[in-house]
């Protein structure tokens, strides 16, 4: 039986009712989706006002990667759906290999694609989990819960400070559990779903928003980027060794000939690509410039110059 009462839910900001949305269900077609639209809109605002907290976490999360720790990801139903995510896009976007940005999902694999029968309510399986992947002290974790008090994220966050890992929460509840046991906390506020509690709305969005930042902007601080350009992409079909030698065109001005030629002496590396051209250098040249800089494609530049 259930611990959590009608009452409890009141706590809960995303239980509580929408007014602009009570009489959703006489609506028009075109109303009803400009109202979710009107909702919507108000998700960046909420966040931009945790951008100090959300940059110690970026700084955190960039800390223990440059220590050869590993970002990890935690959460239930759509939470953890969304972590997984964000963690399987890194790699090629960024060339990251798969350990060092994972996700997982109470439930399992299983639970990405259905309802794992109270897969989110058993805080104990969090730890058998983490232990699972050899979660540690050099890794920070990322708790995400809409609600701010699922039981397997709270499970997840004790473990990882007993591991003495350091560890950031995500939630859109300002009462959330989570929130007091994190090393970070970052709520995003954004109040009543536009159905009541279906936080794969609003609050859905405004994790993913987050998840994306963090990592992002985490990437970034890794010298993943040149300018805006994703140098490190990893083109591993065709679609992508179409972006790369876009991103080659892009940073150096070079034609498509020489964009192509450079990248297959490079083995379809954009950034020692970039660099061959720009420096007139050769491959191995190049490569070792950025293992020099650790990757960071600007500063060997600077060298060059």
């Amino acid at each position: 039986m259930s611990t959590i009462t009608p009452n409890d839910l009141l706590q809960i900001l995303s239980e509580n009712r929408h007014p602009d949305s009570m009489t959703i269900d006489s609506q028009s077609t075109f109303e009803i989706l400009h109202t979710i639209n009107t909702a919507d809109k108000t998700v960046p605002n909420v966040i931009s006002q945790i951008l100090p907290a959300m940059t110690q976490a970026v700084d955190r999360i960039v800390a223990q990667l440059s220590t050869g720790g590993r970002l990890i990801y935690i959460g239930a139903g759509t939470s953890g759906r969304l972590g997984i995510l964000d963690a399987v896009e890194c790699r090629p976007t960024f060339s990251v290999n798969d350990e060092l940005v994972q996700g997982i999902i109470a439930g399992g694999e299983q639970a990405l694609t259905r309802a794992v029968e109270g897969a989110e309510d058993n805080s104990s399986a969090a730890a058998i989990d983490l232990a699972a992947i050899q979660f540690c002290q050099h890794d920070v974790l990322v708790g995400i819960a809409a609600s701010g008090r699922t039981p397997y994220v709270i499970g997840a966050l004790e473990y990882a400070t007993q591991m003495q890992a350091p560890t950031i929460s995500i939630s859109c509840n300002p009462n959330g559990i989570i929130n007091t046991l994190a090393d970070i906390n970052l709520c995003a506020a954004v109040g009543p779903e536009i159905l009541t509690g279906s936080t794969r709305m609003k609050a859905g969005t405004a994790q993913k928003l987050m998840l994306n930042m963090l990592s992002t902007a985490a990437m970034i601080k890794l010298g993943k980027t040149y300018t805006n350009l994703m140098v490190d992409v990893n083109a591993s079909n065709d679609k992508l060794k179409a972006r790369a030698q876009r991103i080659v065109i892009e940073a150096t001005g070079c034609d498509v000939a020489v964009a192509q030629n450079t990248l297959a002496q490079t083995h379809y590396q954009a950034k020692t690509a970039i660099l061959c051209i720009l420096a007139d250098i050769d491959a191995q040249h190049a490569a070792e410039l950025l293992t020099q800089y650790n990757g960071f494609l600007r500063q060997a530049l600077a060298h060059i110059k």
